[in-house]
């Protein structure tokens, strides 16, 4: 699904939405599902007792982003369709983590405390706190950019453990990212590519993609890697010094977290810039391209449901959500040239 947002006048901005079939391919969002039978089988559901479960999240945002309380309203509406509803049937217990490696761990092991039937991760970062917490108690995650290479699972085929959820991203995305901000801005020759090397530790198979698609778009790729606001704000004024310049901000907790920051930045040095979530465009960033995370958080509902049901380990394999998709957002750039999407 393509999203797209213009501005009409003082009446604000209009969302128009359609279908983008051609980009599903593209896209290649991998969903780990479980499928041990102790948990999804019918007859594990129907071992479950009257008593509540207590559901731990963790979400690598903090509480006062919208976009990330919308994706939790996703999920507990999911949930409750599912025949779980909180104070009924479930307790739930949230934590707002944010980028904060320290506060990640700290709140990861007070979730662990309260003895959940049941772990939901938003983010890498977050679902490696966990992971380091226990090996027990099933984990189901999301938001995560390369499970392997982040060293969270073994393969998606079977990658063991206490772990099952979704992966939203994979790296030839990165060279897609290109493609549309050279359609949007024709006259950009050289992308820097925004991100933390802490919280991405996944970043070299991005960045190659994005080296081998700049080469055929007659552009070039410039990895950014920041640890800090003071970091982003002094790479982006760095790069908006060099002519026909444009930005790409990697999917990654810290960059999530000052997408403000940057979408300001880019506004300001007139850079034409793509983003991996729609939660960007929705703060007034040029343009997305990314998998839809609400929908990621109802089907995540779904594995928290099993778990709920039937609390064991299981062996999980890969497969692909039959929903993928992606959204986009966009405003016309005050950069001088191109028209956008």
């Amino acid at each position: 699904m393509l999203y797209f947002v213009r501005r009409t006048g003082t009446e604000g901005l209009m969302m128009i939405a359609c279908r983008r079939r051609d980009f599903i391919a593209v896209i290649g969002c991998a969903a780990v599902a479980a499928a041990s039978a102790a948990v999804f089988s019918p007859r594990a559901r129907a071992q479950q007792t009257d008593r509540m479960r207590r559901i731990g999240v963790l979400i690598g945002l903090p509480a006062s982003d919208a976009v990330g309380q919308t994706e939790i309203t996703a999920f507990r509406q999911a949930l409750q369709k599912l025949g779980w509803s909180a104070g009924r049937n479930i307790e739930i217990e949230y934590r707002w983590a944010g980028s904060d490696a320290d506060r990640v761990q700290a709140l990861a092991k007070e979730l662990l405390a309260l003895r959940p039937d049941v772990l939901l991760a938003r983010g890498t970062p977050a679902v490696s706190a966990l992971k380091r917490e226990t090996s027990t108690v099933p984990i189901v995650f999301t938001v995560v950019t390369e499970p392997i290479v982040s060293g969270l699972i073994t393969s998606l085929a079977r990658p063991g453990g206490n772990m099952t959820g979704f992966s939203n991203i994979e790296p030839s995305i990165a060279g897609k990212w290109l493609e549309l901000l050279k359609e949007i801005a024709p006259s950009v020759t050289r992308v820097g590519i925004l991100f933390n090397p802490i919280t991405a530790p996944y970043a070299e198979p991005f960045l190659r993609s994005a080296e081998a698609a700049a080469a055929s778009l007659a552009m070039e790729s410039v990895a950014m890697p920041v640890r800090s606001e003071a970091e982003i704000e002094a790479v982006v004024a760095i790069l908006a010094r060099e002519p026909a310049s444009g930005l790409v901000g990697m999917a990654d907790t810290f960059i999530n977290e000052r997408r403000k920051t940057i979408i300001e930045l880019a506004d300001r040095y007139r850079l034409p810039a793509i983003y991996s979530f729609r939660l960007y465009a929705a703060d007034g960033g040029l343009m997305s391209y990314g998998a839809d995370i609400d929908d990621i958080f109802q089907r995540a509902a779904a594995y928290v449901d099993a778990s709920c049901a039937a609390r064991s380990r299981a062996t999980c394999r890969s497969s692909n959500p039959p929903n993928s998709s992606l959204s986009s957002i966009s405003k016309p750039p005050r950069r001088s040239a191109s028209p956008c999407r």
